[in-house]
C-alpha cells in the first residue's frame, strides 16, 4: 500500500448519520485488517457547572452515559466483522478538538465520520463538527453523507475513485491516498483537472490563460497516470471546464464514482486550487464518500 492505514477512528454522537459513518469505517477496517477506535465526545459546552457540588452533575451524568452507550453499540457492531483490537473512549470537551487531540495521541491514521449528527435534518452545516475536524485534523478524513447506499459490512465496494487533481502537492498528497485505497479494493481511478476562465471574463490575454491552463491540466493528469501505473491500477484521465466544485460533482454523477480523493489545500491566487472552499463545497453536496487529505 502507498499509505499505511493501521488505525481508524470513528466519531460517534449515537444518531442514525453517525452510525451510517461508522458502517464505513468498520468495512474499511475490516478489509485492510486495521484497528478500530470509536470516539464519543461529550460536549463541555452543554455542561452546566455546579459550584456546590464536587462530582458530576445529573446533565453531565446522563451525557456521559449515552455518549457510553453511542460507542458501545458502534463497537457491538464491529466485533461482528472486525479481527483486530477495538478501542472504545469517551471523552469531554469540545467535540472537534476532542477528535484532534485523540487522533495524536493514539497514532491514528484514519478518521471516518457521517456529515449529519444531532443538530437537525440539514446537510452537514458550516462549523460543524464534521467541518470543523475537516479544517483542524491532520490526518485524512473520510466524510460520509447520510444519502448515500447503505450496505452490509463486507460487501461496501469501491470500484470508481475519483482522484480531481491540480497539479499542486496538496493534491498529489490526496492521489497518493486515492491510490491506496484503488489497490485495496481493485479500484479504477478518475483523474479530473477543471479548466475554469469564468473569474477572466473577456479580459485581454484570455484565450491565452485558456491555453496555458489546459497544459497545466494535461501535465497534472499525466502526473496521476503515470503514479496510477507504478502501481498498477487503471486510470483515466480527463478535462473538464468550469469551477472546480461544479465539474467534480457533475463527474462523480455522470461516472458512477464510488469515492472522491482531494486535497483541502493546493493552488492559491489566480492559479488552480482546491482550497477549503472547493472540499467543503464536495463534502456537502457529494452524494459519495469523500477522503479529504490536509498537506500534513
Amino acid at each position: 500500500m502507498s499509505q499505511p492505514i493501521n488505525s481508524i477512528l470513528v466519531p460517534t454522537d449515537g444518531s442514525d448519520g453517525a452510525r451510517i459513518g461508522a458502517r464505513r469505517g468498520i468495512d474499511l477496517a475490516a478489509t485492510i485488517g486495521a484497528d478500530l477506535h470509536v470516539l464519543s465526545a461529550v460536549d463541555a459546552r452543554d455542561i452546566e457547572p455546579d459550584l456546590n457540588s464536587d462530582g458530576q452533575t445529573d446533565r453531565e451524568r446522563l451525557l456521559t452515559e449515552a455518549a457510553e452507550r453511542a460507542v458501545d453499540s458502534i463497537a457491538t457492531l464491529a466485533r461482528a466483522h472486525l479481527s483486530g483490537q477495538i478501542t472504545t473512549a469517551v471523552e469531554s470537551g469540545i467535540p472537534f478538538q476532542a477528535i484532534n487531540d485523540y487522533v495524536d495521541a493514539h497514532d491514528i491514521d484514519l478518521i471516518v465520520m457521517g456529515t449529519q449528527g444531532r443538530t437537525g435534518f440539514e446537510r452537514v452545516a458550516l462549523g460543524s463538527v464534521a467541518e470543523k475536524t475537516l479544517r483542524t485534523a491532520a490526518v485524512p478524513i473520510v466524510t460520509v453523507t447520510p444519502d448515500g447506499d447503505i450496505v452490509e459490512i463486507g460487501d461496501q465496494r469501491y470500484d470508481n475513485i475519483l482522484l480531481p487533481t491540480d497539479g499542486s502537492e496538496g493534491a498529489a498528497l490526496a492521489i497518493e491516498w486515492g491510490i491506496t485505497l484503488a489497490e485495496l479494493y481493485d479500484a479504477t481511478v478518475h483523474t479530473l483537472y477543471s479548466v475554469d476562465t469564468s473569474r477572466f471574463g473577456g479580459a485581454e490575454g484570455a484565450t491565452e490563460i485558456h491555453e496555458a491552463l489546459e497544459q497545466t491540466g494535461q501535465e497534472a493528469l499525466e502526473a496521476v497516470h503515470e503514479r496510477a501505473s507504478d502501481a498498477d491500477v487503471s486510470v483515466a484521465g480527463n478535462i473538464a471546464s468550469g469551477p472546480a466544485a461544479r465539474a467534480i460533482l457533475s463527474y462523480s454523477e455522470e461516472h458512477d464514482i464510488d469515492l472522491i480523493a482531494m486535497g483541502t489545500h493546493g493552488h492559491s491566487g489566480l492559479t488552480r486550487y482546491l482550497t477549503g472552499s472547493v472540499t467543503e463545497t464536495v463534502v456537502r453536496h457529494s452524494s459519495v464518500p469523500v477522503c479529504c487529505v490536509p498537506m500534513q
